[in-house]
């Protein structure tokens, strides 16, 4: 994300949701069946505001009808996880779409994530004060999670560290919980971390920002994830042809990039070409990953670009990147519900939509 001003980001703000309605009263739990199948997309909209980009709301808007066609042919995704949802006319994509339920990620203000244990030298925030740092947030973090599946939980955070312009944004990280048919529970991360060259300061200066956020992530999965869900994980990683960003605490990870899984031999995921390199995932800035305990087996099976087809123009700066999972526990009778998760807090509800089916 590009920023040489602050006007305009100040001035064009998404809308206020209402609260999401209480919760329903508790109810059977629906019985499951071995296997269950979520297919998510994640996909970097450009949604800025004018003037760091042009034609932005028209684009917005399309990508909401494009959604909506793919429901109608029954090939859209079960969720979609957004970044840089900043302008208002998000709320005309999420309507156009047609998804039931809408999660925001954190909003201008929001906390921002506790230092994290054991972090080494302490990191001085505003360096370049001409370049964006030490001016406040402007706009939100830009993160939404629709959904056609229930949503049960809402959390979000924003991360202490970032560099350069990108600090104009409330840049973090969002967990949704999902109720996924036949009675499984998942929880699915959107997150954004900071750019490099658009960000407006030296390359040294946007690793060390970086490193710090993937800390502060690994920390909000430890603490907020529950362990004994499937976990699934989308967002702009920022990480193309820049291996010291991705190699970064790489062995730390409670989790498998899907595009490392999918590149291994015998992996057998649909429309994933055998990689022509050793390490194509370096190719991609938008990256989804996977993970479980030993109770929950859980794979990618097929992988799929959206939104870049030849001789139409381009929707984003980015491609949709849509993968579909199974998801079978380990030992499970098909009569059998799935044990409930123990982490229940609904932290930031307020954060929730749900829209009337059209």
């Amino acid at each position: 994300m590009s920023w040489t001003g602050i006007a305009a980001a100040a001035a064009i703000m998404i809308p206020a949701l209402p609260p999401a309605p209480p919760p329903a009263a508790a109810e059977a739990r629906p019985q499951a069946s071995a296997d269950a199948e979520i297919t998510v997309l994640t996909y970097n909209v450009k949604g800025l505001p004018w003037p760091f980009a042009t034609g932005r709301a028209t684009a917005l808007r399309e990508i909401g009808r494009e959604l909506a066609r793919m429901r109608l042919e029954g090939r859209s995704p079960d969720v979609v996880l957004i970044q840089e949802g900043f302008r208002w006319e998000i709320a005309d994509l999420v309507r156009a779409s047609g998804y039931r339920y809408w999660a925001q990620g954190p909003r201008l203000g929001a906390a921002k994530l506790s230092r994290v244990t054991g972090e080494g030298p302490r990191w001085r925030s505003v360096r370049y004060p001409l370049k964006g740092e030490g001016w406040g947030k402007f706009t939100g973090s830009g993160l939404h999670v629709l959904s056609d599946l229930p949503v049960s939980r809402v959390e979000g955070a924003v991360y202490r560290h970032c560099a350069g312009f990108d600090c104009l944004a409330s840049k973090g990280v969002m967990l949704v919980r999902l109720s996924l048919p036949g009675g499984e529970e998942v929880e699915v991360v959107n997150t954004h971390l900071n750019s490099r060259g658009r960000s407006g300061v030296p390359a040294k200066r946007t690793l060390r920002a970086h490193n710090g956020q993937t800390d502060e992530f690994l920390q909000f999965l430890a603490e907020r994830h529950a362990p004994d869900l499937p976990l699934l994980i989308g967002g702009d990683f920022n990480v193309r042809n820049a291996p010291e960003r991705y190699d970064y605490e790489a062995t730390a990870r409670p989790y498998k990039v899907v595009a490392e899984f999918c590149g291994e031999p015998g992996a057998g995921c649909e429309g994933h070409a055998p990689p022509a390199d050793a390490r194509p995932w370096l190719a991609l800035q938008d990256l989804q990953a996977f993970g479980s305990d030993r109770s929950v087996e859980i794979r990618p099976v097929r992988i799929d670009t959206l939104f870049g087809s030849a001789g139409r123009k381009a929707l984003s700066d980015h491609l949709g990147y849509m993968v579909s999972y199974r998801i079978r526990r380990r030992g499970a009778d098909p009569g059998e519900a799935p044990p409930t998760a123990t982490a229940t807090a609904q932290a930031g509800r307020a954060l929730l939509t749900v829209l009337e089916p059209r």
